[in-house]
């Protein structure tokens, strides 16, 4: 079995997660990647096609325009001349309402069979600059594709109901554990010193884009909560601003309340040789969502045997053994968000933390088996093919 993997240049280690899963199972890969996916051409089985190049966000307007043509031109030629008879798109590429419409209806018309994986079933709605053109591109994509993957049967209701999409025609595969990242023999202490935390603080982490849906808001209000009750805790925020108004809305909180004392910024693109020190400095991750069907955080998490603290939206409840793994809180709730971290702290799984990392650990590489969705995930294209 040969595959094409497109990309879209995004979300590295999880196509590289899957690309161990796949070629595990003996699964041959045209993988379509830029410049940070290289290390994908050292996998047996595998021909690497960078046909995006680099991806500096600093170059000049006209050198990015040229870089994406040379990209589109790329992807075609590669879609004329090839064998291979299965696409897998993992994510769009630049210009997502050409490619949901007319580069499906190119890859049809070559007689590919395309599967499609919606890590969002409707990315805009969920942000909330939902539009009719929107919908409409969605609905052609997910009609014209042979076969969707989702990661919960929540995002698999959400096809049905939204955009009348066939039961038969989706497959869910969960989301597997975040395990690319480099971890290295570092420990808890040496990245608190690294950090200049203290070794006795408790620590509190959110990690990742920082966008309204994410819910950092609710973490910040939930702090003068938390020292009314006594449980004095260190935020640590890890992450890109992309909702300038957002932050914005944050900042004005943290001046309102006299917080600064209470909160330590890295915000910014966190390179991945730096993943290992937020994550083992920390001694809880929260991840209190308004609006997602799930998260690859929380599967980051649970790759450095880290506690969460989920809200309870999508499917993130069912991720989380209560008590073992973590806590689940109601959403929006900065009261029982304030209530569940306080309980975490004065629990067994913090007290024991020292152990309780290693069985974190252990129970996500068990249940989350990139081999096992790599299994999964060749039945559905052994289903495209009729074998």
């Amino acid at each position: 079995m040969r595959i094409a993997l497109l990309t879209g240049c995004n979300d590295k280690h999880y196509q590289l997660s899957l690309l161990s899963g796949l070629i595990s199972h003996g699964v041959e890969v045209d993988f379509i990647g830029n410049d940070d996916m290289i290390d994908a051409a050292a996998y047996e089985g595998v021909s690497y096609f960078n046909l995006r190049g680099e991806q500096d966000p600093q170059a000049p307007l006209c050198r990015k325009a040229l870089r994406i043509m040379r990209y589109y031109m790329g992807l075609i030629g590669y879609a004329a001349s090839c064998d291979t008879k299965v696409f897998h798109i993992q994510w769009l590429n630049r210009f997502e309402y050409f490619d949901r419409t007319l580069l499906n209806v190119y890859y049809k018309a070559l007689g590919k069979k395309i599967v499609f994986t919606a890590h969002n079933v409707n990315a805009r709605k969920r942000d909330g600059n939902d539009s009719l053109l929107n919908r409409m591109t969605l609905r052609f994509m997910y009609k014209i594709v042979d076969h969707i993957i989702v990661h919960t049967e929540k995002m698999s209701e959400e096809l049905v109901k939204e955009f009348g999409v066939g039961r038969g025609k989706i497959t869910v595969i969960p989301h597997g554990i975040h395990d690319s990242v480099p971890c290295t023999s570092l420990t808890p202490l040496e990245a608190r010193e690294r950090l200049g935390l203290g070794r006795k603080e408790r620590v509190i982490l959110f990690f990742g884009n920082i966008r309204r849906y994410k819910g950092l808001e609710y973490v910040v209000r939930a702090l003068p909560r938390l020292k009314r009750v006594g449980c004095t805790v260190r935020l640590l925020i890890a992450g890109r601003i992309s909702d300038p108004d957002c932050w914005e809305r944050i900042e004005s909180i943290v001046d309102r309340e006299h917080l600064e004392d209470s909160i330590m910024r890295a915000t910014g693109y966190v390179p991945d040789e730096d993943v290992e020190v937020y994550l083992k400095a920390s001694d809880l991750m929260v991840l209190p969502y308004t609006h997602v069907f799930q998260s690859g955080v929380l599967f980051l998490a649970y790759n450095f045997g880290l506690p969460v603290v989920v809200a309870d939206v999508g499917s993130l409840r069912e991720e989380v053994v209560v008590g073992e793994t973590g806590y689940v809180c109601k959403p929006a709730d900065p009261e029982d968000l304030a209530e569940k971290i306080a309980l975490y702290f004065n629990s067994e799984l913090y007290r024991n933390l020292e152990k309780v990392r290693p069985r974190i650990i252990q129970y996500a590489r068990e249940k989350y088996s990139w081999r096992k969705i790599g299994k999964m995930t060749l039945g559905v294209y052994q289903r495209m093919m009729g074998d």
